[in-house]
């Protein structure tokens, strides 16, 4: 995904990520170390009127796909890792109405260990932090997850 526009890299995780086309999830940007994606309320809504809440742990959960696959070569050098979630966790700070968009971020450490340690182990754990707001820029959730870039196979 190194490169690409917010269209492709959206085409991209939704043909990887049926659900996420379902859900509308758009990719608005994506380049090293960072990535937002947009969340539109209208099919990830709840029967009280707000956005349901494991549509909003999707739109910051999938970032730590995002955020490597925007930071790290995994065409060249890292050809055959995957980035993949161990653990997460959300707090959800106030209910989410109307779009929504979720941001995270990757430590600059991390940009510089995980590919050395991932080449030298076959894997390396990294964390994405990720923030949700609404329209008015409140803050609706936040998360934090462990990752792993591994080889697979």
């Amino acid at each position: 995904m190194m490169d690409t526009t917010p269209e492709e890299a959206t085409a991209f995780v939704q043909q990887a990520i049926p659900i996420l086309g379902a859900m509308g999830i758009r990719v608005v940007e994506a380049g090293v170390g960072h990535a937002t994606v947009e969340l539109p309320a209208g099919p990830n809504g709840n029967h009280f009127g707000v956005l349901y809440a494991g549509s909003l742990f999707t739109a910051a959960e999938v970032l730590g796909g995002i955020v490597p696959q925007a930071t790290f070569d995994l065409q060249g050098e890292l050809a055959g890792f995957v980035p993949l979630v161990k653990s997460a966790e959300i707090k959800f700070h106030r209910p989410g109405i109307g779009d929504v968009r979720a941001t995270a971020t990757m430590a600059p450490d991390d940009i510089e260990r995980v590919p050395r340690e991932a080449l030298a182990n076959g894997k390396s754990e990294f964390v994405i932090e990720a923030e949700i707001v609404d329209g008015n820029g409140t803050v609706v959730a936040t998360t934090r997850a462990v990752n792993q870039l591994r080889k697979l196979g």
